[in-house]
């Protein structure tokens, strides 16, 4: 096993992994999976915002664009609906306002 992953389990965080019984050992073996987490100096990208909406917001990291959005259930299906419309067409827009400014 990789030394990583004994410093995460004797700091008692966990692993992700897949665990097996050997065919010809008879012996549980486990194989971690090669998460970027778990590598020294991993840290996790930080978010740019773009814009953001009555109940959401859009950020940016340097793969991906990212867009959370949360609605009460007390506004109600068609309601919950036409901010979801709304959201989507502010979304267009901030993507459209990025582009043309990275142009620029």
């Amino acid at each position: 096993m990789p030394e990583e992953i004994l410093v995460r389990l004797s700091e008692g965080l966990s692993v992700q992994g897949g665990m097996q019984k050997d065919h010809h050992t008879g012996k549980l073996v486990f194989n971690p999976h090669d998460v970027a987490a778990y590598k020294p100096g991993y840290k996790r990208p930080t978010e740019i915002p773009i814009g953001e909406t009555d109940f959401g917001r859009f950020t940016e990291t340097p793969k991906t664009i990212k867009r959370y959005e949360s609605y009460p259930k007390r506004m109600g299906a068609a309601r919950m609906i036409a901010a979801s419309e709304r959201s989507a067409i502010d979304f267009k827009n901030a993507i459209m306002n990025r582009e043309i400014v990275e142009r620029v």
